[in-house]
């Protein structure tokens, strides 16, 4: 049986709460509540954080790999476990695992290994592609792009069991079939890959697309006479997007003006790729990106804590609002109350970090988790 634990002497963040002098409850693998140093009932273990922030665990709703694993080129569940580990030393504590345009047996294959997985740290699977726009197809194979048809999708996804949450897709070339198949599964869709028109844009987010993919890149670009996708993104009130704050993908200033205009519907992703040398995919690490052999941009080699930090100290996005980028606002997108927050109740998922944004603990549902890799 997992212990009721105090932690002590940290500025804890719940959600939109911030308190200073006050205990963080773990009750097994929940958060109990939040009381003052004087309220700890006996039975807790206290846990002092000599002064670090306390956040919810970070999460994570695009990124390819962790560890020297790329998951669609290493698709094992000895790879998964791995990445998953590696992730929760960096205080991520929920994740998408995604996989870019490839063929649709490796897609395939990538659902049967996490149904044998049955991870508990990814939430499910990210496809990104292969149903996107080839002229915004950036590093994903234009020989791999597909036109969405119904067929393709019930092929892949009817033995899913829901283990796909998420799919990118371009929307000015998804048939309203596809899409109500889509949503009927519960998949969200989102936007990206695009060329679309700002009119297409706003017809595809009348019929549901709730959402849009590393906003400003690989999409159509905004225009004053047409908008595009992303002035699409930025006024219409239904729709969030994720955006990737390492300074390369999307400018510092950019990311400024996009949080002016889109406030809590923005949230980080790392959009995390990492080291391989074979397959379809040949990322090179380039100093602070990723790229491929030809130098064509392919993923970060953000954290999604230095995403936080990024946002704190290079766009001047206040601390607290920051961390609900990178946890409340994706968790709220994905329809998760139970994470993303440390209210009573929620999953005991908690990252504690110092003013130099290094990582000093993790819980993952009330165990804490070693910080040196095994």
């Amino acid at each position: 049986m997992k212990r009721k634990q105090a932690l002590i002497n940290g500025t804890i963040f719940t959600g939109y709460q911030q308190y200073s002098q006050h205990v963080l409850l773990l009750d097994g693998d929940r958060i109990a509540g939040v009381v003052s140093g004087g309220e700890i009932p006996s039975c807790y273990h206290q846990v002092d954080l000599a002064g670090a922030y306390v956040s919810p665990g970070l999460v994570d709703l695009q990124i390819y790999g962790a560890a020297d694993r790329l998951f669609s080129q290493e698709l094992t569940v000895a790879a998964l476990q791995e990445i998953e580990k590696s992730l929760l030393r960096q205080g991520c504590t929920s994740f998408n695992l995604t996989l870019a345009t490839n063929t649709l047996d490796v897609f395939t294959q990538a659902i049967e290994i996490f149904r044998e997985a049955q991870p508990r740290v990814a939430l499910g699977l990210h496809l990104e592609g292969p149903f996107l726009n080839v002229e915004k197809r950036g590093a994903h194979p234009a020989e791999l792009v597909k036109p969405v048809k119904v067929e393709l999708l019930e092929n892949l996804l009817q033995d899913s069991d829901e283990i796909v949450n998420m799919m990118t897709v371009a929307p000015e070339l998804m048939n309203t079939e596809s899409l109500h198949y889509l949503q009927e599964r519960g998949v969200l869709v989102s936007a990206g890959h695009s060329n679309a028109t700002f009119q297409e844009s706003i017809r595809a987010f009348n019929q549901g697309i709730g959402a849009a993919t590393h906003l400003w890149n690989a999409m159509s670009s905004l225009h004053h006479r047409d908008l595009g996708l992303p002035g699409a993104v930025m006024q219409d009130e239904r729709v969030s997007a994720s955006i990737i704050v390492d300074g390369i993908h999307v400018s510092y200033p950019t990311v400024k003006l996009s949080k002016a205009l889109m406030g809590e519907r923005l949230f980080l992703i790392t959009d995390a790729v990492t080291t391989c040398r074979k397959g379809i995919y040949q990322h090179a690490f380039n100093g602070d990106h990723f790229a491929l052999p030809d130098g064509t941009l392919s993923g970060s080699a953000l954290t999604m804590l230095g995403a936080v930090q990024n946002c704190v100290e290079q766009v001047g996005i206040s601390l607290e609002e920051s961390l609900r980028m990178a946890t409340l606002y994706p968790a709220r997108l994905m329809k998760r109350r139970d994470i993303g927050n440390l209210e009573a109740g929620s999953l005991a998922n908690i990252l504690a970090f110092d003013q130099q944004f290094k990582v000093k603990s993790v819980w993952f549902e009330g165990d804490k988790i070693s910080l040196s890799a095994e």
